[in-house]
């Protein structure tokens, strides 16, 4: 097998073959070359039965196991890569002659040999028998030592002191230095280096050790033993081994000591006359596979930790796929006791149904090497499934070979739900989407009428000023021309043909008006059912005899602040359109009832606000409406009545009105089944009004004072005229300024008669608050054809007004003037003084200075500007940060706030306020009825909307002066 030369009567096969540990030399295909002694001793085997053979025919084994594995793929590694390659623990079964196994552990190392060119040609592999070490490990690991000293007993080695240098030297030394551990041969007691292998060297971190003695080479190992070791093998003849021993070495020019991990064995050489003449060290540096060892420890105990602090289902598997540890979260879950108790597969928690399904992902997983991910249903320890998401990823070593499968069950049963859920809401998205489609639809056709509706309601807004002073110049010159045309019947009858013009003139722009929700109301607070019941002779000689007419009345039947006379109009226009559906005959009902119209109601109306109403409902029996007219049944000038027969203003009216008032109104109707119209009108908390009607009564002048302010010329002089002609001495001003003057010039005036819209810096209200504070006696009368905001404000006539609406008849403004000017007449008797008497004026009182904060922009300026004209100095806010910013520093006699204001509440407010100021005084303006915690406030109050402008100004009054 070797070259055969002569050294000191020793040949090198002979040395391969007295070696004490066993060798074989394969190659590529595994086929044994050749063995020694050592081998064939622990194989117990022939020569003859093992030379020229497959290793694996000889010593079969199962190539799927660990350690099969681990054998065949050293093997191939140190063919492909030509390193050496150290396989410290493998088990390998041993066949006996009688047949049987005898299971061994070894521990193996494969060392390439190579030809002139480098290529790997050989393999040499060294193996050593560590069965009872590795039992002795497991049963005692104190007594390794001693049994690995046993196991490592060899035949002697080869002795030569006097080696000759030659060819055969270099050989040998060639094949010592590439054993694949480390290797030296210490001779004699003082056990001085005979040989080094440059592994050796290495270990030790330094060379020139040959013909040095150990303690004077190696000092830096006293006090580890080592010394000792040696010289009781020597001592004793008998071979010492040792499996990871913890060594610390100074390696040359190295400050700090290196610590390295070593097997390795101390094996006795022999003379020929069998005495101990040196020791053979060898072994392998363990030191980066203790190291690695250490660290896979470390990880897998910081992976183990992690894992059962998780709260998700953490677990581990072999390459197999063969389920070997899980987390406590899992453990738990299932309701296994402990890790003994978890099975091979978790595919006993999977539903039946499912369980082949996930089996054949996780095989085909398993063979791919590839991630697993899939949702399944686990059952619990309780008996219920629940949805995972389970992820498993492999674990390669080096070789890129899986070692083992980490794997985790992510709990998604929530987001099941959820998507259950959603799947359920996106069946019925689409019909959704038709249905809000269609609503959108709707409404936009609404708000496309409402936005006509306003538009027109705008242009007739826009038109009844100037339309109603023509009307009023054109009447006013009428009424005078017909006494002086007194006995001239024609004349007379043309002239009456021409008032009655002026007057439909004057209807149809009342109807404009009305129709654009601008006319002046004054509401008060009714009960419809009374109302009705008083107009029921006029409904009924309105109708004529063939109608039948059925009042239904509802107990309990709630107040509402209407116009009353808007209501009439409202419900005779509603009862003669009626009349004309049923050709004159039929019945018509009339119902009144409470109703309340909740969110969804108003969600699916236009400019409607839910909550209490008043219901009016007039039904008739006529033929009904289709859709097409239906839907423009409150258009203005839009009627189906024959020319001549209808303005086509009726029902537009009455939706201007209704909207006015704050109202709702609907139309139900079908071809040939009648007509019902609906009104609501906001119910109202307050008692109701006493109404006192205006009987009329013959037309009487006076001998008083008036100043008429008016901008238009032609106005003003008919005016004039009028008010002459009744006896009354009259001054006259084209603007608010003008009119101002005359008044501080100190002449008697007893009523200042002015128009609402007029051009100038001043406005008509400032003109009449400042002729009060000048003149408390004087009495005021507003005249105008479109109010504007002056004196309207949401549509109802401000507090304590007096209006007179263009055109007016001679009649009607001679009773308004003489039914104002009596009352100051009465009101002067009970003061003391006497009529036309002009009253003192009185000192101008000290302003009071009032906080007024609402959020709602329309409220806060008309409240501001009437609390002004009542002589208050008003500081105005939107907000509560706005409110403290203007108290910082000012002097306030009193708050008047909402409660529900966008920032705070007004209760949170007051309580800051008076932080700084505790004892003022305030008034909460609000639409509740009740404010709670204010009960235990002092100077505290309270007034409800829509509240009466005088009311809260006569107690701001009070409240300031009783603070």
């Amino acid at each position: 097998m070797f070259r055969r030369t002569g050294l000191s009567g020793l040949d090198l096969d002979q040395l391969f073959i007295v070696s004490p540990n066993p060798y074989v030399i394969l190659d590529q295909d595994f086929t044994m070359l050749g063995v020694n002694d050592a081998y064939l001793a622990v194989t117990m085997q022939g020569r003859e039965s093992i030379i020229g053979r497959n290793m694996f025919d000889v010593f079969p084994s199962d190539p799927d196991s660990v350690h099969g594995k681990m054998l065949r793929q050293s093997l191939a590694k140190v063919f492909r890569t030509g390193q050496v390659d150290h396989l410290p623990l493998i088990t390998y079964p041993i066949a006996r002659p009688d047949g049987s196994l005898a299971e061994r552990y070894w521990s193996a190392t494969h060392t390439p040999i190579k030809d002139d060119t480098g290529d790997v040609r050989l393999l040499l592999q060294h193996t050593v028998d560590v069965t009872e070490l590795h039992l002795l490990r497991q049963a005692n690991p104190e007594a390794t030592f001693q049994i690995q000293t046993d196991v490592m007993r060899r035949a002697d080695a080869v002795q030569g002191e006097n080696l000759a240098l030659g060819e055969e030297r270099e050989y040998l030394r060639s094949l010592f230095e590439q054993a694949p551990g480390f290797m030296a041969v210490l001779h004699g007691p003082e056990h001085i280096f005979e040989i080094t292998n440059a592994a050796y060297e290495t270990v030790v971190g330094r060379g020139g050790l040959s013909g040095r003695t150990v303690r004077d080479a190696l000092p830096d190992l006293v006090g580890q033993g080592f010394y000792e070791l040696l010289d009781k093998v020597y001592r004793t003849g008998e071979s010492y081994s040792a499996f990871g021993a913890r060594i610390s070495l100074k390696p040359t020019k190295v400050d700090d000591a290196e610590e390295r991990f070593l097997d390795f064995i101390y094996q006795p050489l022999r003379d020929q006359s069998g005495n101990v003449s040196g020791i053979f060290v060898q072994g392998h540096d363990v030191t980066q596979l203790k190291r690695a060892q250490e660290a896979a420890r470390e990880s897998e105990d910081r992976f183990r930790t992690l894992a059962q602090s998780m709260p998700d289902h953490v677990w581990t598997a072999t390459a197999q796929g063969v389920l070997e540890w899980c987390n406590p979260a899992m453990l738990s879950y299932a309701g296994w006791l402990n890790e003994a108790a978890v099975p091979e597969s978790f595919a006993v928690l999977l539903p039946p149904t499912e369980s082949d399904r996930i089996r054949g992902l996780w095989r085909a997983t398993l063979a791919s090497g590839e991630n697993f991910q899939s949702e399944l249903r686990l059952r619990g320890h309780d008996g219920n499934y629940r949805w995972f998401i389970t992820r498993a990823v492999p674990i390669r070593n080096a070789d890129s070979q899986i070692v083992r499968w980490v794997g985790t069950n992510t709990d998604i049963e929530d987001q099941k739900k959820t998507e259950s859920r959603l799947e359920s809401l996106a069946t019925t998205l689409e019909s959704r989407v038709e249905e809000r489609t269609a609503e959108l639809l709707k409404t936009q056709e609404v708000l496309r009428q409402s936005q006509k509706m306003e538009a027109i309601g705008n242009l007739a807004g826009g038109i009844a000023h100037d339309f109603n002073n023509l009307l009023q110049v054109i009447t006013g010159n009428l009424q005078l021309l017909a006494r002086d045309i007194g006995g001239n019947e024609a004349a007379e009858r043309r002239l009456n043909s021409a008032l009655a013009g002026a007057t439909r003139g004057a209807r149809l722009a009342s109807q404009l008006l009305s129709f654009g929700r601008r006319q002046p109301l004054a509401p008060k607070v009714i009960n419809l059912g009374r109302l009705v019941r008083e107009m029921d002779h006029l409904m009924r000689r309105s109708l004529g005899e063939a109608i039948e007419i059925d009042t239904i009345v509802g107990g309990g039947l709630w107040n509402t602040q209407v116009d009353p006379s808007n209501v009439e109009n409202a419900l005779l226009n509603l009862a003669i359109n009626a009349r004309d559906a049923m050709d004159g005959h039929g019945r018509l009902t009339i119902e009144l009832g409470n109703a309340y119209l909740d969110d969804h109601y108003a969600q699916n109306a236009f400019d409607v606000e839910a909550g209490q109403y008043v219901m009016l409902a007039v039904s008739d029996t006529g033929c009904g409406m289709p859709a097409d007219i239906l839907a423009r049944a409150f258009d203005p000038f839009f009627t189906t009545k024959p020319e001549g027969k209808g303005t086509g203003l009726g029902l537009s009216m009455v939706y201007g009105f209704v909207k006015q008032s704050g109202g709702h109104i609907n139309i139900y109707s079908e071809p040939g089944s009648g007509t019902t119209v609906r009104i609501y009108l906001p119910r109202s908390m307050q008692s109701e009004d006493v109404l006192t009607e205006d009987v009329g009564g013959q037309v009487t002048g006076g001998s008083e004072t008036i100043l008429v302010v008016e901008d238009d010329d032609a106005v003003r002089d008919i005016t004039v005229s009028l008010l002459l002609d009744l006896g009354y001495k009259v001054l006259k001003a084209r603007d608010a300024d003008s009119g101002l003057a005359i008044i501080e010039s100190g002449v008697q005036i007893d009523l200042l008669f002015t128009d609402v819209v007029m051009p100038g810096r001043l406005k008509s209200s400032e003109l009449a608050r400042k002729a009060k504070e000048r003149r408390p006696d004087i009495e005021v009368l507003f005249t105008s054809g479109y109010t504007e905001n002056s004196i309207v404000h949401g549509g109802r006539l401000d507090p304590g007004v007096n209006l007179l609406s263009k055109p007016y008849a001679r009649e009607t403004l001679a009773r308004k003037i003489r039914s104002l000017l009596d009352r100051a007449r009465e009101r002067a008797a009970l003061n003391g003084t006497g009529a036309g008497e002009q009253s003192p004026t009185p000192p101008v009182p000290s302003s009071i200075r009032v906080l007024f904060c609402e959020d709602e922009a329309l409220i806060r300026i008309s409240t501001a500007d009437y609390l002004q004209d009542f002589g208050f100095t008003v500081v105005e806010a939107g907000t509560g940060g706005e409110a403290l910013e203007a108290m910082d520093g000012a002097a306030i006699d009193i708050l008047v706030t909402d409660v529900h204001l966008p920032d705070m509440n007004g209760l949170d407010l007051l309580h800051r306020v008076r932080e700084v100021h505790p004892d003022l005084p305030v008034i909460f303006a609000t639409g509740d009825m009740h404010v709670p915690g204010s009960e235990a406030l002092e100077k505290a109050s309270l007034i409800t909307k829509p509240y009466d402008y005088d009311l809260l100004a006569k107690r701001i009054r009070d409240m300031v002066a009783g603070s």
